[in-house]
């Protein structure tokens, strides 16, 4: 029930990793120039192709990275180089992943003003305000998440792009939760930078990418080779990238998401039937894959220690160290006592049906368990 922190390698995404491992496999330097070489360059070339498909973009425009985290401090750290442009403002929102949130904060110390934006109580941003705020003073980068990775609350990027370019304002998405869910159209829509990692659709941990559109420009964060137009130095990971090429050729919302979906409404519909219990964010804007539950009377992460063998997550993983409560719910309104009963179920590709219906089960159990033990148990619809 955690799948929106990781999820299992795809089998088949596994063969293809084989390929390039062991004596006998393809694990040439890609940056040889020689024969061996030239086939893992071969490889990689594919995958870089096979990632550009999937979300709508120009091969050329594919930079690997670690992972999603490393794509962001890439985007807003070398959006905001040496050199700071004149408009030195980055336009957020409080709900970011914490490698945006934290890059934000690294920039505000070289200078860089950051504001945060307007979200209504799902986590959507007001692009009425937004455009305010756009056209109140010059901004060199706007960074928003395609679909947040505690609530599921997915953005209108399109709108947002639309909005960027008519004042002057570049555009990056984290969009490491969308891929493979909704369809992502970076060309289309218009974005300067995105951040995508293979982890969160089957594909292994480790690997990454920044989309960085043709005539964009980015100071490097790591320096030693020139690797990756010179934005990205290192020994390129063959087998990692090979996987994460599989895992977005593999990840064909159309195909896979209305099971999920159907999975996804059994599990809310189990969960809504225990007294009292609300879902945070709205179906309506929100991916299907995560569904964030709120218990009154239950302290969340006793009831995630309880639910130990389900493995549901209490908010970001990458948070996870963190025992206040989550910092997205609290900027969504929600009271610390709320933010704190609440735990984020997510689903996915090998999720099945009776895995569902145990978790419906055991969370009934245990919700049920705990109230009786707290000690103002009589009153817990009033918490």
């Amino acid at each position: 029930m955690d799948y929106a922190a990781t999820t299992p390698v795809d089998p088949r995404v596994i063969e293809a990793m084989v390929q390039c491992l062991g004596p006998d496999a393809v694990f040439a330097n890609a940056a040889s120039t020689h024969g061996l070489g030239l086939v893992a360059k071969g490889l990689i070339e594919q995958a870089r192709s096979d990632i550009a498909a999937r979300v709508g973009a120009h091969a050329d425009e594919i930079v690997f990275t670690s992972g999603a985290t490393e794509s962001n401090n890439l985007a807003l750290k070398g959006t905001f180089g040496e050199e700071l442009p004149h408009n030195s403002r980055l336009l957020t929102t409080r709900i970011e992943h914490k490698s945006v949130l934290d890059s934000a904060e690294q920039v505000a110390r070289r200078g860089v003003a950051v504001e945060y934006l307007v979200t209504d109580a799902c986590g959507r941003v007001d692009l009425d305000a937004l455009a305010s705020t756009l056209q109140a003073k010059a901004t060199a980068l706007v960074s928003v998440m395609h679909v947040n990775n505690e609530i599921g609350t997915w953005q209108e990027i399109e709108a947002i792009a639309a909005l960027c370019r008519a004042h002057g304002a570049l555009l990056h998405v984290d969009a490491a939760q969308s891929v493979g869910k909704l369809p992502v159209l970076l060309e289309d829509w218009g974005v300067d930078f995105c951040s995508l990692t293979a982890h969160k659709i089957c594909g292994p941990k480790g690997i990454g990418a920044l989309y960085v559109r043709r005539g964009r420009r980015l100071a490097a964060q790591l320096h030693g080779g020139g690797h990756e137009h010179g934005l990205r130095a290192g020994t390129l990971a063959t087998h990692q990238i090979v996987g994460m090429g599989a895992s977005y050729a593999l990840a064909e919302p159309a195909s896979e998401m209305p099971e999920i979906e159907r999975l996804s409404q059994r599990l809310w519909a189990g969960l809504a039937a225990i007294e009292g219990v609300a879902r945070n964010g709205s179906a309506a804007t929100s991916i299907p894959n995560i569904v964030n539950v709120r218990f009154p009377g239950v302290d969340g992460e006793s009831l995630r220690l309880a639910l130990a063998d389900l493995a549901v997550s209490a908010g970001s993983a990458c948070n996870s160290a963190d025992v206040e409560p989550s910092y997205v719910l609290k900027s969504l309104g929600l009271s610390d006592v709320a933010a704190a009963g609440s735990l984020r179920f997510s689903i996915g590709r090998f999720t099945t049906e009776s895995e569902i219906d145990r978790a419906v089960e055991r969370a009934t159990e245990e919700v049920s368990r705990l109230r009786s033990l707290a000690p103002n148990a009589p009153n817990w619809c009033l918490s």
